[in-house]
């Protein structure tokens, strides 16, 4: 049974991380289903294990934080944003300050790949109109979602698993751990860096009268007090998923109409794979391989140590791009306690596996799903994405472990 095991895993992964593999063309989503069959049907896991193998918080939770942002969307909550964040930047560079602000925080709450999905097609037309280069602006865009989205347990799939696994409060990770301040230092180098790659090449002025027009079928404010709300209620230690998913109800009442339309919003392939990724990991855990594994590393990954908090930021860094931020999460998480301060390693963990997305334009989907929005006006190519990608990620990094460091010790 480890035998078969490790080749489903193995399977699993290979169809994950090639995106799309020539050989069998069936996606990661697909990929991942596969793998979770194939753990029950030779045995690995009885059908009992596989369903108690997926964390549901975390499926609730992505579940409902989609269907608040399609909400947000609809409402026109993004493209008034925009419109706030134009009215307020005069100039090209504050027009780039905003967004990587714009994009730190927001994806701090609602999703960094919902937050890239709905601003993107936004900062094409302001960069289109404005006659700015696209680039910087693209890259402000996914990186900093990315940076903020590290901050909180809600702003990312894989912190969301680091919720679940940890039983963290949401304002313990975001204030008392340092994971906020942490994010906060780590858009600062961000906007450090855009300036010194690009600032001196802006524009000196935007052009007249880049206006984003409104497509709000509802008044913005009430879905953004809603939302407002929820945020209040994690901060009070309410239960993740099911207050958005209260929050969206509010929201559905007030409708007066069937929610088809925000139904037809939420990544249900995105659900599929996560579910499907649990099993295939529980699968593997079962063999007691990781665990052994993790027993022999933990000696030298000691995060009391400055050696071992490097080899570990590595590890996730480079892990994270091979095989993806979320399954790395849910390899690591199981054997934290071994490496020391409870509380530190959760937190490290989240922020190392989000900031490591953006070594590459392949790294994270939040990357992916900026670079195909705008593709028909600017094509971000791999290496000049490279080019920025791999200062911001070692030097916020850099920056923000210790920063979580300070308020570990």
């Amino acid at each position: 049974m480890k035998v078969a095991a490790v080749l489903i895993f193995g399977l699993t992964y290979l169809l994950i991380a090639s995106r799309k593999l020539q050989l069998l063309p069936i996606g990661r989503a697909a990929g991942a289903l596969l793998g979770a069959v194939l753990m029950v049907g030779v045995g690995v896991l009885s059908p009992r294990e596989s369903y108690a193998a997926v964390d549901h918080d975390t499926i609730v939770l992505l579940f409902s934080m989609m269907l608040l942002t399609a909400y947000l969307e609809h409402a026109g909550f993004f493209e008034e944003m925009a419109r706030g964040m134009l009215m307020l930047c005069r100039t090209p560079w504050r027009l780039l300050v905003a967004v990587v602000v714009l994009a730190g925080v927001l994806s701090a709450f609602l999703v960094n790949d919902t937050v890239c999905l709905f601003l993107t097609p936004v900062l094409v037309l302001l960069c289109e109109r404005g006659r700015l280069p696209f680039a910087p602006f693209l890259l402000a865009l996914a990186t900093s979602a990315n940076i903020g989205s590290a901050a909180t347990l809600v702003g990312n799939p894989q912190n969301m698993i680091i919720g679940s696994m940890s039983h963290l409060p949401f304002r313990v990770f975001l204030l008392d751990a340092g994971a906020g301040a942490a994010a906060a230092a780590g858009l600062l180098v961000n906007i450090a860096l855009l300036w010194l790659y690009f600032g001196r090449g802006l524009p000196a002025a935007i052009a007249p009268h880049p206006t984003v027009p409104s497509t709000a079928k509802h008044h913005v404010a009430v879905p953004a007090t809603i939302a407002l709300g929820v945020v209040v209620g994690f901060f009070f230690g309410l239960h993740l998923g099911y207050t958005t998913l209260a929050g969206v109800l509010v929201l559905m009442v007030l409708e007066h109409r069937e929610p088809r339309e925000a139904f037809a919003r939420v990544d249900w392939t995105l659900l599929v794979f996560f579910c499907c990724l649990f099993v295939v990991v529980a699968g593997l855990a079962k063999t007691g391989l990781i665990e052994r594994a993790w027993s022999w590393a933990a000696p030298d990954l000691s995060l009391r140590s400055a050696r071992g908090l490097a080899l570990f930021t590595a590890l996730m860094t480079l892990g994270s791009n091979v095989v993806s931020n979320v399954p790395m999460v849910l390899l690591t998480g199981p054997h934290l306690a071994a490496l020391g301060n409870g509380m530190f390693a959760w937190v490290l963990l989240a922020f190392t596996t989000t900031v490591a997305g953006n070594l590459t334009l392949v790294g994270s989907v939040a990357n992916i799903i900026v670079v195909e929005g705008a593709r028909e006006h600017y094509n971000v190519g791999f290496w000049e994405y490279l080019r920025f990608g791999v200062a911001s990620t070692v030097l916020v990094l850099a920056v923000g472990v210790c920063v979580l460091y300070v308020f570990a010790y």
